[in-house]
Parts: structure tokens; sequence; C-alpha cells
């Protein structure tokens, strides 16, 4: 079998022991379960060059059985999740990693996953997990220890996310650090290249998720909520976001604009070289101004649009939170659906978080996947009508009798049953 020793090797580094980690897998804690990710694929500096020569490789490693033999070829190319290929490219061409055909499911899992957790993925039937980290375990060691455990568990990695450079104040405001933060931001770009992780989801947020006090929804389920009529904060990263101004001062659309462009224009040559696809989260909510902070580029369609064309790459889309959208109803300038078969058809569209509310803005209530006012039937369908084929992952689960394991395992249960009717549907 491949050992860490003979893993630590093929990535050229030794692994450390991970102490402290804080595990984000806290279910319906809007505080710690806005979740995200994306591909895997093959380093980039290190492409395969032909089966042949895979081959080659794989037949030196005696004792390997087939699934150790298939780890191997992917550690020794860099790749550790092989559902992504990549033709020769254009040179100076971005780098961009197919996806396998097909709608994939994903579950998240806390920032260090015991084999237990890993177990319980298996026996939902899942094939890819997302992970958190944050600004003290994004670093290469423990991103080789994360992939190595996952894939030893059969399992792939989608993504692993960086807590510390998503609802970066100090980008979307112009704050003191700002340059910093980008740079950070690019390294963790270079990082995912560097272990073969090919997306990664961003939210631009200034001043955090914002929610009131948390109601019940169906069964008395505990669950997030938003009543703009009743007192509501915003939060992100442990720190706390307050009315009437998060940042002592109302800052204007043009400022917001000109500080998303200054962002992404240093951050696309990095994305292309790495061959990393950056899918952008809604502001969630999506209300035009929060506490003197417009929510003007990803707080509805046409910011969407125009944020898109301003960063003119393909390696630039959109992870679209299904709930985030609904939340907001009209003031979002096109449906969900809509919103799915425009950016779906533009290939923007990179992977979706699954859920529902009850109602929209100005008051909602995050709700189970069967039980809010969008039917999500036809959400999976429209993605299946448009070939999506990233990953779909549940997100915000209401708190159910039984724990964590069991809101995750309904909401999957419910995904993957509508996932097998639209590929039924579309089949015939």
């Amino acid at each position: 079998m491949l050992s860490q020793d003979h893993f630590t090797l093929l990535r050229h580094g030794p692994t450390l022991s991970l102490q402290d980690i804080t595990n984000s897998f806290t279910i319906g804690r809007f505080e710690r379960c806005h979740f995200q990710n994306r591909l895997i694929g093959s380093k980039g500096d290190h492409l395969m060059r032909s089966a042949k020569k895979l081959q080659a490789v794989s037949n030196k490693q005696d004792g390997f059985d087939p699934g150790r033999r298939r780890f191997a070829k992917l550690a020794l190319t860099g790749g550790l999740a092989g559902a992504a290929m990549l033709a020769d490219p254009v040179p100076g061409a971005p780098k961009m990693f197919a996806n396998a055909p097909g709608i994939k499911l994903s579950v998240q899992v806390g920032s260090d996953p015991t084999p237990e957790d890993l177990q319980f993925v298996r026996e939902l039937g899942a094939e890819y997990v997302n992970i958190w980290t944050d600004a003290k375990t994004a670093n290469l060691d423990n991103y080789q220890r994360l992939i190595y455990n996952v894939e030893s568990a059969g399992l792939k990695v989608w993504n692993i996310g960086n807590l510390s450079v998503h609802n970066m104040e100090e980008v979307t405001l112009n704050l003191p650090g700002r340059d910093q933060k980008v740079e950070e931001y690019k390294a963790y770009l270079r990082l995912l290249g560097k272990v073969g992780l090919r997306y990664t989801t961003y939210a631009h947020m200034g001043n955090g998720i914002w929610s009131s006090e948390r109601e019940t929804t169906r069964g008395g389920a505990s669950a997030r909520a938003l009543n703009l009529d009743k007192p509501h904060k915003g939060f992100w990263n442990g720190k706390d976001f307050f009315l009437p101004l998060t940042h002592g001062r109302v800052y204007s659309q043009e400022e917001i604009w000109e500080n998303y462009t200054y962002f992404i224009k240093q951050v696309v040559p990095v994305a292309e070289e790495q061959g990393v696809r950056i899918g952008i989260h809604p502001d969630d909510p999506p209300v035009p101004v929060l506490g003197g902070v417009p929510r003007c580029i990803f707080g509805n369609f046409q910011g969407y649009v125009r944020a898109l064309e301003i960063a003119n790459s393909p390696n630039i889309g959109v992870c679209l939170c299904a709930g985030t959208w609904l939340e907001g109803g009209t003031l979002m300038g096109k449906t969900v659906l809509e919103a799915i078969q425009y950016f779906g058809e533009q290939k923007k569209l990179f992977k979706i978080h699954f859920r529902n509310v009850e109602a929209p803005l100005p008051h909602f209530v995050e709700t189970f996947v069967d039980c809010g006012y969008m039917d999500m039937y036809k959400v999976m369908r429209a993605l299946r009508q448009v070939n999506f084929d990233g990953v779909v992952i549940g997100d915000h689960f209401p708190e159910m009798v039984g724990g964590q394991r069991a809101s995750v395992a309904y909401t999957f249960g419910l995904i993957k049953a509508m996932k097998q009717r639209a590929d039924a549907e579309f089949s015939t």
C-alpha cells in the first residue's frame, strides 16, 4: 500500500502533525456553516503527458491494488482527484481543466475529518468532500495530509477553502492591509494549484453574513433567519458587524466596483496560471445596502454579469447559492432558474449550494430542501438541462433531532434522489 511516507516524497515535502484545528462542521449555525467548493485534477507543473507514461509508472508499483495504483498515478502527476483532464494548452492561454461529465455530489466535512466522518460520507454515497481551513492551517503540509487522508478513504477532495481569504473586508472596502490580503489570496491560489485542486469559492461581502435571531421551521427545527424589522447583525470568521454603519461611513457603489476591479485584475492571472476556477458566491443576504455598504455587485443578476465581464476570464464564474438567490426574490433581477440557464449556457456555473427558504426578503427562514417556497427539483432539472458538470452540496441545514449527521443525511438523500430523477428524465 501507499504509505504516508511515500505520499510525502511524491509531494516533495515533510508532513507535520496538525494541532488545535477548529472544527467548522457545525450544521445549521450560520457562523460556521457557510460552506463551499470544487474540482480536482492534475497538477499544472506536472501534467500528464501520455497514458503510456502513467502506465509505466504504475507498473513499477509492485503490490498495488487497482485503486492504489490509480492513486499513485495521480500523486505522481500532482493530481489526487483525477476527475479533471487537460489537453496540451496553447502557450499563454488560461489553464482550464475539464470536469468529467455529469453533476457531482459533495459533503462538507470538518477541518480535520476523522475516519468516521469519511465513512459517513461514503455511507451517503457521495464521492467528494469539501474542507475549510484558516490562516494557520492553509499550508502545503496540511493540504497534502488532508488530501492523502481523504483519498485513502476512497473519496476525493473537491476543494479546501481558507476562511482568511473569504469575505475580506480589507479588499471589498479598501481598508488598511488590502494589498497584503490580495497577496495572501494569490498565495492561496498557488497552494491550490500545487496540490492539484482546481476550484475554490470566493465571497466578496465587506461586512459578513447577516441574520436575526434563529427561528423554527417544519417540526420545530431551529434554523437561521433574517427579519429586517427585527434586530440583526453581520458575522464572519469571529467578527460581528452592527448597524447603523459597520465601518463608520457610507460607501458608494462606485467605490465597491473600483475595489472589486482592483482585486480581480490581480487575481485573474494567478488563477489562469494555476488552472484554478473561482466561483463567486452571492452576497448573503442580497439586500441593496447593509450597514452603509452597498451589495451592488453580487447581490443581483446584472451585477454578476458586469463583474464577470470585468474579470474577462474563463476561470472566473459563479458559485450559485440557491438559498441566497431565493432570499433575494425579485431583488435579484432574475429567478434562480433563469440564472442557472444564463450562467450555465455561458459555462460560468461552477458550483451549487442547494438549499431553500420559506419566503424571500424582508423576512426569510432557512428550511428543509422540500419545505420552502421553491420546488427544488426544478433547480436540479435546470442544472441537468444545461449539462452542469460541477458539484452540488447541501448548505445551512436546519437542526434536526439526531444531530448534525441526521440533518446532512436527510438533505443529501433528497439531493441524490432529485439528481437520479433528473438523470432519468434526460436519458429518455
